[in-house]
C-alpha cells in the first residue's frame, strides 16, 4: 500500500502542475451532457492522471472518461475526479479539489486529494491512517452531535434541502466539492457530511477512502457500506462521520443501523 500512496502523492502533484496554466475564476468552459460543466484544465488533469496512476491490471472510472464496463472485471480500479467542484473552480471560489480514489472488490481502500487553492495534501489508506500536508491528522473535535460540524453541500442548501437541520443540534457550514468536504471530515477539520440525493462514484471514492482510513464511518442512504465500481456508477446518496457520533447522525437522518 506504501507504493499506491506515492503513486497517489505523485499523481496529484503532477496534477496540479497541469492545473498551473489555467486560472480559477477566468476559465471558460462547455455544458456536457447532463448539464455539468468541462474545462481545459479538467482534460489536461484527467490525462496526467490516467498516466501515472493505472497498472496493467488495473480498471479506471473517471468524470472525464468515457466509461469502460472492462473496469467491471477488474479487482482494483482507481476513480477519480481530475477537479472535484468544477462550478467552484470557473467561479473562483477557492472549494475544489483533484480527487483520486483506489477501491479493490468494491471496497475503497486508499485515496487522496489535494486542494490547490488551499494547498491542503489529505492522502490515505486503510491500515495506514491519513495525513494532513504529510503530518498526522488531528482528533475529530466532537463527542456527540452537540456542535458538531457537518459539511453541507452549497446546491442542497439552496434548494432548501437542509432546512430541517438548523434546528437540530449540529452546526452547519456549506462548502463546495464533495470530495474536499470528505477530506475535511478524514482531516478531523469538520465531523461529518452527508448528501441524500444521487451523486457519482468519482466524487465520493476518495474521500470514502480516507475517512474510512481515519477510523470514521461511510455508509449509504440504506444504512448499509457504499460499494463502489458499480455498473452504474451513480450512487443514492451517503453519509460520513466521525466514529463517536455515527448512532446519532443515523438517528438523526431516520437511517437503520
Amino acid at each position: 500500500m506504501i507504493q499506491e500512496l506515492a503513486r497517489i502523492r505523485e499523481a496529484l502533484h503532477r496534477g496540479a502542475e497541469a492545473l498551473a496554466p489555467f486560472t480559477p475564476g477566468a476559465i471558460g468552459a462547455v455544458e456536457k451532457k447532463g448539464g455539468d460543466p468541462v474545462t481545459e484544465a479538467d482534460l489536461a488533469v484527467n490525462s496526467v492522471l490516467r498516466q501515472v496512476l493505472p497498472e496493467s491490471e488495473d480498471g479506471w472510472l473517471s468524470e472525464e472518461t468515457a466509461d469502460d464496463e472492462d473496469r467491471l472485471a477488474r479487482s482494483r480500479v482507481w476513480i477519480v475526479d481530475p477537479i472535484d467542484g468544477t462550478r467552484e473552480f470557473i467561479a473562483g471560489i477557492p472549494e475544489w479539489c483533484i480527487s483520486i480514489g483506489l477501491v479493490e472488490d468494491g471496497r475503497p481502500i486508499a485515496g487522496g486529494i489535494y486542494a490547490p487553492s488551499t494547498d491542503q495534501l489529505i492522502l490515505g489508506a486503510i491500515g495506514h491512517g491519513v495525513t494532513l500536508n504529510e503530518k498526522p491528522r488531528g482528533a475529530w473535535g466532537a463527542q456527540d452531535l452537540r456542535g458538531a460540524l457537518v459539511l453541507a453541500s452549497r446546491s442542497e442548501t439552496r434548494r432548501g434541502e437542509w432546512q430541517r437541520f438548523y434546528a437540530t443540534p449540529i452546526s452547519v457550514r456549506n462548502v463546495g466539492s464533495v470530495a474536499y468536504k470528505l477530506g475535511l471530515v478524514a482531516a478531523g477539520l469538520a465531523d461529518a457530511t452527508w448528501t441524500l440525493v444521487p451523486k457519482h462514484e468519482w466524487d465520493v471514492a476518495a474521500g470514502a477512502a480516507l475517512v474510512l482510513a481515519a477510523g470514521g464511518s461511510v455508509f449509504g442512504v440504506n444504512g448499509e457500506p457504499v460499494r463502489f465500481n458499480q455498473p452504474n456508477p451513480l450512487l443514492s446518496g451517503f453519509i460520513a462521520t466521525a466514529p463517536d457520533i455515527e448512532a446519532e447522525v443515523r438517528e438523526l437522518l431516520g437511517i437503520r443501523t
